[in-house]
């Protein structure tokens, strides 16, 4: 057979596979473009399902009224830190500090508004308390208009600072004015009839309490111990009582009455449960902190 025939012959049967190759090529890449096409689509409804369960989370976290956290989130917080301490080596436990706190007054503010506007100022009060501590502190609601206040790696001398912030910061906060046209103003002339009563616990290292380790449950109860005695003082005020933790469990003991109006302040922003950030995590709670008067306050 001369070389033009063979060569001939060659082409005519090489042709279907070099069909078939190009055909295979072809549904090649359009399965890969399909699989990417499949890929984003996927990454796509991962992500919104991200976003959705995080959306969860903080509703599962935050309470509705007031957009700051609520019980569940602050009992695993306050768990938390408290299994830090208990943790900690010897010697260098870090300091924790409670504050429950309880403001009064509002009575007045749903009888001359109605509820809606009064969960309308308690909002907008709750969102203004999260302004004065740190983006590592935690403030829940713990009920009607009693909030807590996780303060980690904060002494007493610390917590009392916060407690007197809180204190002015609800005695002058303005309230919302509903009136056409109405203007808010930047400092209730007479005060806005709001006080607040906060009691100051603090647990000291990682000493047994009943049942062998410091529980939280004792913090709590000691919070509120100290509470009820702020509230005898009335007028407002905060009451510490002494280190849980240090020894037999004692009702007041080492008490400290206080709450002055000439605490400084630190400003910040709204709840990170709101979607805000608050104080910087590394913003110590001690006096040559907080440089702002008080009268900065909107």
């Amino acid at each position: 057979m001369s070389t033009p025939l063979l060569v001939e012959a060659l082409a005519v049967l090489s042709a279907p596979a070099l069909a078939a190759t190009a055909l295979c090529g072809l549904r090649g890449r359009r399965a890969v473009r399909a699989a990417e096409q499949r890929e984003a689509g996927l990454r796509a409804r991962l992500a919104e399902l991200e976003a959705e369960c995080a959306a969860l989370q903080r509703t599962a976290s935050c309470d509705p009224l007031t957009g700051v956290w609520n019980h569940r989130h602050l009992q695993l917080t306050l768990d938390r830190e408290v299994e830090r301490v208990r943790r900690a080596e010897p010697g260098e436990e870090p300091p924790l500090a409670l504050l429950m706190l309880e403001i009064t007054g509002f009575e007045a503010v749903v009888a001359e508004h109605g509820r809606a506007r009064a969960g309308a100022v308690l909002r907008d009060l709750a969102q203004r308390l999260t302004v004065e501590i740190r983006r590592t502190d935690t403030l829940a609601r713990y009920g009607g208009e009693e909030f807590l206040v996780v303060l980690p790696d904060t002494d007493l001398a610390g917590a009392a600072q916060v407690a007197e912030r809180l204190c002015w910061t609800v005695r002058r906060h303005p309230l919302l004015d509903w009136s056409p046209g109405g203007s808010r103003p930047q400092h209730p002339p007479a005060g806005n009839g709001l006080t607040a009563a906060v009691g100051i616990a603090t647990l000291a290292g990682t000493t047994p309490g009943p049942g062998g380790e410091a529980h939280t449950s004792l913090l709590l109860r000691a919070a509120d111990q100290a509470l009820g005695r702020a509230r005898e003082v009335g007028g407002g005020g905060w009451y510490a009582a002494g280190p849980t933790g240090t020894g037999p469990d004692r009702e007041g003991c080492e008490a400290v009455l206080g709450g002055g109006v000439g605490a400084p302040e630190i400003p910040g922003n709204l709840s990170l449960c709101a979607g805000g950030v608050s104080q910087p995590s590394g913003a110590p709670h001690t006096p040559s902190a907080a440089t702002v008067a008080h009268d900065g306050v909107s």
